[in-house]
């Protein structure tokens, strides 16, 4: 029984497959941290007395300098590069888990914690562990000479990682409103609460969210349905094809609260945070079988044509 649990929780994984991942979560990761520079730069001015420490933070009785936090923020940047390009990667992936892990909890030490960033965080540490840096010509001579698929646990504990965040999410509702909430009643007063709450602070809001309050019958299915994919995840864990519908219904389903509630969690949006269930090497080989036919041909010219024979 341990050695089929283990053969399933860590199967033979191509290594095409771990830098795809490397550069699809890496990609992301660099983006996210480069697209959300204010944002996580702000806190340099904010008040010394909204300094509440969370998580890794908790070191600090303070907050820091300003150039401390703008230093972090750039050395995440850097090593989120070379993270992503695989350069160095046996000490730029573990030095960029614990610079993001850094750089957001500090952001979430003043004011709200911002669960949309949890998937992220945890996946990176994953990454680092596997052997998804770039190949160099010792490493591509090895893998030609040695053509056997070494075992990898990440991809495999990024998908538990996936599957637990959702269920604890669904857990959490269950917990705190009971079975009523697959009713739709506490959904409805959640998106009628936030859209209120915002609309009085001036903030962003969703105006579909209020135009369907008035349509009670709606929030029952789409409670139920929010329910259901939060705490069934793990049939994602049965298989591809399973992995395939429980991602499409958990991407639905963050649609529709950008839709009523105008929050985006970026990182399922961008379906980023699903690759690890899928073998993404398939889809490499899919793509380079449509395309070199058509570049090797290009590349070799009109076919010659013979001389007409003398008559």
């Amino acid at each position: 029984m341990l050695r089929a649990l283990w053969d399933w929780y860590a199967p033979p994984t191509p290594l095409a497959r771990l830098r795809l991942l490397r550069l699809v979560v890496g990609a992301y990761a660099l983006s996210y941290l480069l697209a959300r520079a204010s944002h996580l730069n702000a806190v340099v001015d904010y008040p010394a007395n909204g300094f509440r420490p969370v998580g890794v933070v908790r070191l600090l009785e303070h907050p820091l300098p300003a150039a401390w936090v703008y230093g972090a923020y750039a050395a995440a940047v850097l090593a989120g590069a070379a993270f992503t390009a695989g350069v160095a990667y046996r000490y730029c992936a573990p030095a960029f888990a614990a610079l993001l892990l850094w750089v957001m909890t500090y952001r979430h030490s003043f004011g709200m914690i911002f669960h949309t960033d949890n998937l992220l965080v945890l996946h990176v540490p994953l990454l680092a562990f596997a052997r998804a840096g770039r190949a160099n010509r010792a490493s591509r001579a090895a893998e030609l000479a040695a053509p056997e698929t070494p075992r990898s646990w990440v991809p495999r504990a990024m998908c538990l990682v996936t599957v637990a965040a959702y269920v604890v999410a669904g857990a959490a509702k269950v917990t705190h409103t009971g079975w009523s909430w697959a009713g739709g009643e506490a959904l409805r007063e959640q998106i009628a609460y936030d859209a209120l709450r915002k609309i009085e602070l001036g903030s962003t809001y969703s105006p579909l969210g209020p135009w369907l309050l008035a349509e009670r019958w709606l929030f029952a299915p789409i409670s139920a349905f929010a329910l259901a994919t939060e705490l069934l995840a793990p049939l994602a864990l049965v298989g591809v094809r399973a992995a395939a519908v429980w991602c499409g219904c958990a991407w639905l389903f963050h649609v529709g609260v950008v839709a009523l509630m105008a929050i985006a969690f970026p990182y399922p949006l961008s379906g980023c945070a699903f690759a690890a269930f899928f073998p993404l090497e398939r889809v490499l080989s899919l793509l380079e079988r449509r395309f070199r036919p058509r570049a090797a041909s290009a590349a070799a010219g009109p076919p010659e044509v013979a001389p007409p024979a003398r008559t």
